[in-house]
């Protein structure tokens, strides 16, 4: 599948293939949705809210056979990253990128945290490498962003809920429209 080039792709992207499901009890798109209703509820700002509402579009861009069968580490973060840096600014994509980066920090600073995982993050956290070492945890606080991708990680765990959220994906074009036009005009 091809990168979407604008915000209309995008937009057609959830449409087409936001119905898959990856090893959890929601949809991709209810899960962006959910993720980004907890960013919002939560008082996060509008790169915050449309990165938790992207932040599993990598997802969207390799086969349906391999997502659900999560066969193996598909890198979504970063090929959701790289696609989304031509169209948001840093404090969209950057936390992006680091979300399964997060997943690994928190599960070495917060023991508690492996144990609420879900089975399926469980499981990609071996693929991806497993929980940082203190090392690796150093390097991690030193990126830009990292602490909004702690937050966004915590908006992914919590955004897999069975009930439906109510909103549609149309409803943050809006916000997405004016922080994609902040990055067309630089």
């Amino acid at each position: 599948m091809t990168d979407p080039k604008n915000l209309e792709e995008i937009e057609q992207l959830y449409a087409l293939r936001g119905c898959l499901h990856y090893g959890e009890g929601v949809t991709q798109i209810e899960h962006a949705l959910q993720s980004a209703i907890l960013a919002e509820a939560e008082g996060a700002g509008p790169d915050l809210i449309v990165a938790a509402l992207l932040h599993d579009i990598g997802h969207l861009l390799v086969s349906e056979e391999d997502v659900a069968q999560g066969r193996f580490d598909d890198r979504h973060e970063a090929v959701g990253a790289r696609m989304l840096k031509a169209l948001f600014p840093e404090p969209v994509w950057r936390p992006v990128a680091l979300h399964v980066a997060a997943k690994r920090y928190l599960c070495f600073t917060e023991p508690q945290y492996w144990a609420g995982l879900s089975p399926a993050s469980r499981q990609s956290l071996k693929l991806q490498g497993g929980p940082f070492d203190q090392a690796q945890a150093l390097v991690f606080q030193s990126a830009p962003f990292w602490q909004e991708a702690v937050r966004l990680r915590r908006f992914d765990d919590m955004g897999k809920r069975a009930e439906i959220s109510g909103r549609a994906f149309a409803d943050y074009l809006p916000m997405m429209r004016d922080l994609s036009a902040a990055v067309t005009k630089a």
